[in-house]
């Protein structure tokens, strides 16, 4: 059985099939044709990727990449890049009056699997930029149901869920009102809704009391006010029961969205998150956020075990949006694969509020493939660059 590349003898880190060890990874015809030890390699191109982790490609589901038409937006091939990302989830970005825009100019032209959470809200996040925040599910008018489920009903290939966004000036005096008519939307289509909890009112035990199962709720660990956490410095029983009932909890990192305080709390609760995104967008792309990658060595940092950081940005982000298809290594699934390096790094990271802690370990991307075409992947600022070898087998 001659494949065309192996890679070699890595930690493969798959949480859908119960995998975790060093194996070798055949790939033939785009897809996973072989895990296992000592694969024979005659023939193929091979690398070598001991003492590096072989995770399913990383999936990052919070991202804002409607590039150029959202004013929020990041290009999505440059964070793909940047953080060995092979399928990047669109937040909200666009509502159903700008949807085909972003599925015709951006979707169609990326090499990368983008799909999208649909805003409730008719004209997506249309006024968010450095120092400009204007709400866009302030009024019942804004938010057209619809419109919504029209539009989902039309492009079920890449809308997986809808999105709103609660709390502050996003929504205004109409605060819950545009949850029941977010709600109200992924009723009628079947779909998850995904919404962002952003300050008071309301407060995030109202909004996450209204979500049903499989529902997700974005930004989990937000710093005070309206964080997931009481008085007492416990979660809040809204929360628990919240997880009883099936309710997601997505980090979300973004500009405003990951405070240690809570996270260091709601860990120390025994309340880890379900899901790590980074809420990438043109001012979380500077950091302290930058994206999913540094997200997930931020968690790392804070005593998440590694192969649950790695399923919380593959195989559960699939799940939770329905495409079970994605994200595995088994025999037959397309090679959509994201190496990694656990590298020791002695990286100060920083919350949304500035508040810092050492870490000792830093997620460096070293070669990503996308239905087993080679990807490129670039390096952040702040890491040395790592060179896989590879070489060809010949008997």
């Amino acid at each position: 059985m001659s494949y065309d590349l192996v890679l070699k003898g890595g930690r493969v880190i798959d949480e859908r099939n119960g995998v975790d060890g060093v194996f070798d990874v055949a790939i033939r015809g785009g897809r996973i044709a072989a895990v296992g030890q000592g694969l024979d390699a005659t023939g193929a191109r091979v690398r070598d990727v001991a003492g590096c982790i072989v995770a399913p490609g990383l999936i990052d589901i919070h991202t804002h990449v409607y590039h150029k038409a959202t004013s929020l937006s990041v290009d999505p091939d440059m964070i793909a890049r940047r953080a060995a990302i092979t399928t990047l989830i669109d937040a909200g970005s666009a509502g159903a009056g700008n949807y085909d825009g972003f599925r015709d100019y951006v979707m169609a032209r990326s090499p990368y699997r983008i799909l999208a959470f649909l805003n409730i809200s008719f004209p997506g996040i249309f006024g968010f930029d450095k120092g400009l925040f204007i709400g866009e599910a302030t009024l019942a008018d804004m938010l057209p149901v619809d419109r919504c489920v029209r539009k989902i009903e039309a492009n079920r290939d890449r809308i997986i869920g809808v999105k709103v966004r609660i709390g502050g000036p996003a929504t205004g005096d109409l605060g819950l009102g545009a949850l029941e008519l977010a709600l109200e939307a992924a009723e009628q289509t079947g779909l998850p809704l995904m919404t962002h909890i952003g300050g008071p009112p309301p407060s995030y035990a109202e909004v996450v009391s209204m979500l049903r199962p499989g529902d997700i709720l974005t930004h989990c660990y937000r710093p005070d006010p309206n964080s997931a956490l009481g008085p007492d410095g416990k979660v809040l029983k809204e929360v628990r029961d919240a997880r009883e009932r099936g309710v997601l909890f997505d980090i979300a990192h973004g500009m405003g969205a990951f405070g240690y305080a809570s996270t260091e709390a709601a860990l120390r609760d025994g309340f880890p998150p379900d899901l790590i995104s980074s809420d990438v967008h043109v001012v979380a792309v500077e950091g302290p956020g930058y994206d999913l990658l540094h997200t997930m060595s931020k968690l790392y940092n804070c005593g998440i075990p590694l192969k649950d950081i790695i399923g919380m940005s593959t195989s559960r982000p699939a799940l939770a949006v329905r495409r079970p298809d994605l994200r595995h290594i088994g025999v037959g699934a397309e090679a959509d694969i994201t190496v990694l390096r656990d590298a020791p790094s002695n990286y100060v990271f920083a919350d949304v509020q500035g508040v810092t802690r050492q870490g000792t370990r830093l997620l460096q991307p070293v070669a990503c493939y996308l239905g087993g075409r080679e990807m490129e992947v670039t390096h952040r600022p702040f890491e040395e660059p790592f060179v896989l070898h590879e070489h060809h087998h010949h008997h």
